[in-house]
């Protein structure tokens, strides 16, 4: 397929955002007009009625979605990158689940009680410690091989979701404590707010980054690493550094939203087919795309059985599932003995 102008992808995936962005401040229990969800976050003169939906309760709902979104999204490019792995997601090869763990713990433990903060920071530390583990014994096992790869993510996230078992069991006489967990863990964006988009919005942002920064390096790993040392790539560095970038990211998203699977699946795959394999374009592409995939997902999540909400990760399964079980086929060859 011929690859688009960066430009004008970039400009065609921001303005999608900002379509999605407006449709899904109009829409909900209570149906706004789009010339007061504009005025609303302009600040012109709105209903204030109408303007306190938007900006106390819509629109941080939207960031939160937006930046979770794009987050996993560029996470999920990273990722499949750095593993030259097609397959690599971060809710599938178990980055997820080990920054779901973290946030287990901090929840468990009582350090959210002391701030808020220490979700995201134990977050980080279990997406980047499931990373870690899930790279290192696929490449002792199977030489980082896709069958290694998702083999090895299995196992680490059926261990990870013992250990998330087993704290709810320790913690089941606190009722407020479980509570806390089992709401957390669901996955969703309800009730998000301008806390939360302080929570996780600079994690992401500098996690994407790192991505970003590295985006050349992430060329240059896809042709092997000798051929990339060769060429004078650090390439035990800059996989560190990755790795960073992505438990970042996938930390901070887990930690307001739970755990939301396949973004970082479908949308760097669909994106891929427009702009070939260059992540200097890929990685902004697929966080823009992202955001607007996961706004919308919410936006759906929240109309198509009014006035109850369907979980957001029920939506993304729906579209994710079956891509997934497509790209198993079209890359069965790769699994053949």
């Amino acid at each position: 397929m011929r690859q688009a102008k960066p430009a004008l992808l970039l400009g065609v995936l921001t303005g999608l955002l900002l379509l999605v962005t407006l449709v899904a401040g109009a829409h909900g229990s209570v149906r706004i007009p789009y010339g007061q969800v504009l005025q609303a976050a302009l600040g012109t003169g709105a209903v204030p009625e109408y303007r306190d939906i938007v900006m106390q309760v819509r629109v941080p709902r939207i960031v939160v979605a937006a930046l979770v979104g794009g987050g996993l999204a560029a996470a999920g490019t990273g990722m499949q990158g750095l593993f030259r792995n097609p397959m690599a997601d971060p809710g599938i090869i178990g980055v997820s689940a080990g920054g779901a763990l973290g946030g287990v713990v901090a929840i468990a433990s009582g350090l959210y009680g002391w701030t808020q903060l220490s979700v995201p920071a134990m977050a980080f530390i279990g997406a980047l410690g499931a990373a870690l583990a899930v790279y290192g014994i696929a490449r002792v096992i199977g030489r980082g091989t896709p069958t290694a790869l998702l083999l090895t993510g299995m196992a680490v996230s059926a261990f990870v979701g013992a250990m998330v078992s087993l704290v709810i069991t320790l913690t089941a006489n606190n009722q407020d404590v479980l509570r806390e967990i089992v709401y957390w863990l669901s996955g969703g964006l309800e009730a998000r707010a301008w806390r939360h988009v302080r929570m996780a919005g600079l994690p992401i942002l500098v996690g994407m980054a790192v991505l970003l920064w590295y985006s050349r390096e992430l060329n240059l790993l896809l042709l092997g690493d000798e051929e990339a040392r060769s060429l004078g790539v650090r390439v035990t560095a800059v996989r560190r550094w990755l790795l960073l970038g992505v438990a970042l990211v996938t930390g901070a998203a887990v930690s307001v939203s739970g755990i939301i699977g396949f973004v970082g699946l479908v949308v760097p795959h669909m994106l891929r087919l427009i702009t070939g394999p260059d992540h200097r374009l890929l990685i902004p592409a697929s966080a823009l795309g992202g955001a607007a995939f996961l706004v919308t997902a919410d936006t759906l999540a929240r109309v198509i059985v009014e006035p109850a909400e369907v979980r957001v990760g029920i939506i993304t399964a729906i579209a994710g599932a079956p891509f997934f079980l497509w790209l198993l086929y079209r890359n069965r060859r790769r699994f053949a003995p």
